[in-house]
């Protein structure tokens, strides 16, 4: 469940994710869904590593038994880290490496689980423009970098269907649904894709001010969690909405993150 997203824009980048986690509990044959909106899940490090920040979402917890969040991992993860300040590909490769064997050690080998997903996203100093790799554990640990050089984009995943909806214009299950049922030939197929484009709406990344990607980060993620609350279906994006910027030669540094704090009025 949950939504995250990174863009990479010209002036930086942004990183956020919402709050929520969503379990399967099982109440005698009903399975329900359990949520918990104070997970951490825009994750920022210490001391060397502190122009890279991590966004998670998918799979929720690692351990059958006794399950953990990825947030939880992060002073264990730290330090196995060396002591100077790592890449932002040898950070990935690092982060990969960790997690995979975290998975492999506590988790089933379930093709029903879906993958715990981390979006590494940081500056190389002194590099003009930021970088982002994508990681999906266990199936697909190779860190994949999103965009290189001034190639801006938006790595989002999770509970995005609303999302897709905006930027497609359509229900990202119809193209498919629409070719089996119809029947269409690989031709008709490939006319039907260059026309369906034509729905999508147009986001100018390379133009967009930082300002302008954080207001978007959070539209999309506030969006969901609207829809969601109107409609019938898992309600896995909640909670408070953190985010961070990173830019370049500077720090990773947080827009709005959620506090802990006692009663409130």
């Amino acid at each position: 469940m949950s939504l995250g997203i990174v863009i990479k824009g010209p002036e930086g980048l942004v990183l956020a994710a919402e709050s929520r986690i969503t379990l399967g509990v099982q109440i005698g044959t009903q399975p329900l869904p359990v949520t918990f909106d104070n997970a951490t899940k825009l994750l920022s490090f210490s001391t060397p590593n502190t122009t890279i920040g991590v966004v998670t979402y998918g799979q929720a917890v690692i351990g059958a038994r006794d399950p953990r969040t990825a947030a939880s991992f992060i002073p264990e993860f730290e330090a196995s880290l060396p002591k100077e300040q790592l890449t932002v590909a040898g950070f990935a490769e690092r982060i990969s490496e960790f997690f995979l064997k975290q998975w492999q050690l506590s988790m089933p080998a379930d093709e029903k689980i879906p993958n715990m997903t981390f979006v590494v996203a940081g500056f190389n100093p002194d590099e003009v423009y930021g970088q982002v790799y994508l990681i999906e554990i266990p199936r697909a640990p190779k860190p994949t970098e999103r965009g290189k050089d001034n190639e801006f984009g938006i790595t989002f995943g999770g509970q995005h269907e609303i999302m897709s909806r905006i930027l497609q214009g359509y229900d990202i299950r119809l193209p498919e649904v629409l070719k089996k049922d119809l029947n269409l030939s690989s031709e008709q197929s490939a006319k039907f894709d260059a026309l369906i484009k034509q729905f999508q709406i147009g986001i100018p990344l390379q133009v967009l001010a930082l300002q302008d990607c954080v207001d978007l980060a959070c539209f999309f993620i506030r969006t969901t969690m609207d829809a969601q609350r109107f409609s019938i279906g898992i309600r896995g994006v909640g909670g408070a909405i953190d985010v961070a910027i990173i830019k370049r030669n500077q720090n990773l540094q947080f827009i709005q993150r959620k506090q802990v704090h006692g009663e409130l009025e």
